[in-house]
This record gives C-alpha cells, sequence and structure tokens, in this order.
C-alpha cells in the first residue's frame, strides 16, 4: 500500500473537485443551454402590494413589462431583505392565465358578463357615481351644512402607494363621501 502525502492528497482532490465542474465529454450528451428564459430588462424597486406592512421589493421584469423575478429589499427598513410567502409571489400579478385583462360588464338583471371598452366603461361608471351621489347628497342636518353623502363608500388598499391615496382621498372628499376607510383597518 502506497502513502500519499498531505500535498498528494489536496492535489488530487482539487484536481477532482475541478474535474466535476467541466461539462462531461460523452458522445450523445447534449449540454442544458444556461441562459434564462426570460431576458432581464429591468429591476426596479417597489412595495408590497399584499399586507399594509409596507415590505421593499426589487422586481425584475423582462422585455413585455412581466415580473420574471421578485426579491426583499436589502437596503429598505422595514424588512431588510426578507420578504413572507405572500410577497414572493407577487411574480403571479402579471403571469396568472386568470388575470382579467378586459373590461367586464353584467347589465341589472342579466346572469353573464358581457366585455366592455374603456371608452364605454369609464363614463358609465362616472354616470353611476353622479346619479348615486346626486340621489343621496346631503346639504344640511338640523341647520347645519354638511354637505355630504352617505350613499357611496371608498376602501382603500396596501397595494396604492402614497400618490394614488392622496388623489384617492382628494376626489372622495370631493364627492362627500363620508364612509372611507382602508384595508388595514379592517
Amino acid at each position: 500500500m502506497r502513502r500519499i502525502s498531505r500535498r498528494q492528497f489536496l492535489m488530487g482532490s482539487g484536481v477532482s473537485t475541478g474535474a466535476l465542474l467541466l461539462p462531461p465529454v460523452v458522445p450523445g450528451f447534449q449540454q442544458v443551454p444556461t441562459f434564462p428564459l426570460h431576458k432581464k430588462v429591468g429591476e426596479s424597486r417597489t412595495i408590497c402590494p399584499y399586507c399594509s406592512c409596507g415590505c421593499g421589493l426589487l422586481i425584475a421584469t423582462d422585455e413585455s413589462g412581466h415580473i420574471i423575478n421578485s426579491e426583499g429589499d436589502p437596503d429598505h427598513p422595514n424588512n431588510r431583505g426578507a420578504l413572507d410567502p405572500k410577497s414572493i409571489s407577487v411574480r403571479q400579478l402579471s403571469t396568472s392565465p386568470h388575470r382579467q385583462g378586459k373590461v367586464l360588464h353584467r347589465a341589472p338583471g342579466a346572469s353573464a358578463w358581457e366585455e366592455m371598452t374603456w371608452e364605454d366603461a369609464i363614463p358609465l361608471v362616472a354616470r353611476r357615481v353622479k346619479d348615486t351621489r346626486d340621489a343621496t347628497f346631503e346639504t344640511t342636518e338640523d341647520g347645519v351644512t354638511v354637505n355630504r353623502t352617505n350613499g357611496i363608500a371608498f376602501i382603500g388598499g396596501a397595494a396604492n402607494n402614497d400618490e394614488d391615496c392622496y388623489i384617492a382621498i382628494k376626489l372622495a372628499r370631493a364627492l362627500g363621501l363620508v364612509y372611507i376607510e382602508h384595508q388595514a383597518r379592517i
């Protein structure tokens, strides 16, 4: 039995490990390509849209704008790179086959949904908001000016950023809404 020195053992271990990393040269063997399925186009910082904790995310998108990867933002003070399972699944927001891509409308009394264009849907929603506000608007109560409507409510969500919330609350207050709530308090 031949004894090997420590130097020979380390050299042999290094050569063996290096050989494992090389691609095999076997006839008929086809190496799997290592390129990604999607070309990463951009990476941006955002906030998780699920709960109201405000965790920071790093989102990678492909050329069509769909999310291909989400990671915790290590520089964000709320989560410092850690994510819960909901945040990790944020990719499904843009890639799910169940994502609704068209406006659907179900007329009063109808049993089926019908597709509608945005050009038709926006004026319809605006007209219904205006009609409801006009029908339920109160100007005074017991001789005190109140200028409010109890017929419409507004609920915000954690997916809204500060600018979205600012504009939404300005609209809600301008319409005279009293019932304004947020998902985090419900």
